[in-house]
């Protein structure tokens, strides 16, 4: 008997945030007009993808007291952008994030609900969390979180938020809820009844111990940045072994990797355009930009050709404000360093190797390969697409590589259902009333 191959899901993510987009390249547009949004979207609608999804940008990013401009300097509030794309998108899923810190259960539950009504069960929500007082200043408590608390106040949030939509009755009766914790201290009634795909998904993307466990707990999908297949399976193996503590099985739980992808008539010929890509995304001043953010410390000094800095990195240094550093600066330096001596690379170059996200380079044909076998390798359940131009960049994959994953039978030929947890292949909450 011939087992059906596992199948993937697809979600495409809005560029325009960090050095991802090639704002130099003409077919760039704006990543505040509704039309760019609308075009990818669109684009995502068409190849079938299970959502959309939305960054959030609570504060402009400094760089040494100066708000850095080779960074984007206009965000649209998200939720706002998907209710108007609810009104012009079917099927697709409508993901946004927003930050757990800096928001109150009831008035984002309520933003959520609604989007999830006017979109008849498509709204997504992607949890994160900030200890961040640079970020914090933006809003009336901030800096008032210990990050130590990050998680414990998210874990609290969203099930405070859960309590909320389930305190209408499934037959559409209102009835008063009461929540008394840690973080909140909540009562009244909820204004709008539970929607076509009862809770709006949730989305996770910490990676810390404490973001895995929250994930297992209380996450419908994981966006995860551990994309290659090494490192995919072990993230993999690690968050899906801790949902039985939960009453959870596997399936409940989607991992879903945020990857880039370029593509040629060849494989030469997309190795080709991927390097020159990448030179494009980190400038000179954005690798410096990067080495600073590890070692916390002003290095104009340094050239961007020449070799990593003999000093050691500042800890704690609030040289870099708005962006996460990810890991022991000290740990990243000496990684950093051993590559570099490895590979004889320069700083750039260093940073060009450190920093790629998990990229497929190829041919279609290659492209839809290689996903199809990461997913059936147990390293991801499917992959959230971060293309390199706004907002055409998912043009070329929708139409050559979908029509190639549907051949292999690893992705859909049409919506079977309607609402995002369907696309998912998630069941509806139980009501808990």
């Amino acid at each position: 008997m011939t087992t059906a191959p596992k199948q993937l899901h697809l979600a495409a993510h809005f560029p325009g945030v960090n050095s991802t987009t090639v704002w130099a390249d003409p077919r760039s547009g704006s990543q505040i007009d509704f039309s760019s949004f609308e075009h990818l979207a669109r684009t995502a609608e068409r190849g079938l993808f299970d959502f959309f999804f939305l960054a959030e940008g609570l504060r402009l990013r400094e760089h040494n007291g100066l708000i850095h401009d080779l960074d984007v300097v206009g965000r649209p509030e998200s939720l706002t952008v998907l209710n108007a794309l609810a009104a012009v998108t079917d099927r697709l899923g409508l993901a946004a994030t927003v930050n757990a810190t800096f928001n109150e259960p009831f008035e984002l539950a309520r933003r959520l609900a609604t989007l999830d009504h006017l979109s008849e069960g498509r709204a997504g929500w992607n949890v994160v969390t900030s200890s961040d007082a640079f970020t914090g200043e933006n809003f009336r408590r901030g800096g008032y979180l210990d990050r130590a608390d990050r998680y414990t106040r998210a874990a609290e949030f969203v099930a405070t938020a859960r309590e909320l939509w389930d305190s209408w009755t499934p037959d559409g009766a209102p009835r008063p809820f009461a929540h008394h914790g840690e973080h909140f201290s909540i009562e009244g009634e909820f204004t709008l009844p539970r929607s076509p795909q009862g809770h709006p998904v949730v989305i996770q993307a910490g990676d810390s111990p404490e973001g895995r466990e929250f994930a297992a707990s209380a996450a419908d999908v994981v966006f995860t940045r551990h994309g290659t297949l090494e490192a995919g399976r072990a993230f993999y193996a690690d968050v899906k072994g801790r949902l039985a503590k939960y009453g959870r099985v596997p399936g409940e739980l989607k991992i879903m990797p945020g990857v880039g992808f370029v593509l040629g008539d060849t494989d030469a010929e997309a190795r080709e355009e991927a390097a020159a890509i990448r030179l494009q995304q980190v400038s000179p001043q954005n690798a410096m930009l990067a080495l600073e953010q590890v070692w916390g410390r002003a290095l104009s000094s340094y050239d961007p050709d020449g070799p990593l800095p003999e000093v050691d990195p500042v800890p704690d240094s609030e040289l870099v404000q708005g962006r996460v550093r990810h890991g022991d600066p000290l740990a990243v330096a000496a990684r950093w360093r051993a590559l570099s001596q490895a590979k004889g690379l320069s700083i750039r170059q260093t940073v060009i190797e450190a920093t790629t996200r998990q990229s497929f380079v190829g041919s279609p044909g290659t492209v839809a390969a290689e996903l199809a076998a990461f997913v059936a390798a147990g390293a991801a359940d499917g992959f959230i697409l971060v293309p390199h131009l706004t907002p055409g960049g998912l043009d070329g994959f929708v139409d050559q590589v979908v029509p190639l994953l549907q051949e292999r039978g690893v992705f859909r030929s049409a919506y079977t259902g309607s609402t995002l947890r369907s696309h998912l292949g998630l069941a509806e909450p139980v009501w808990k009333g």
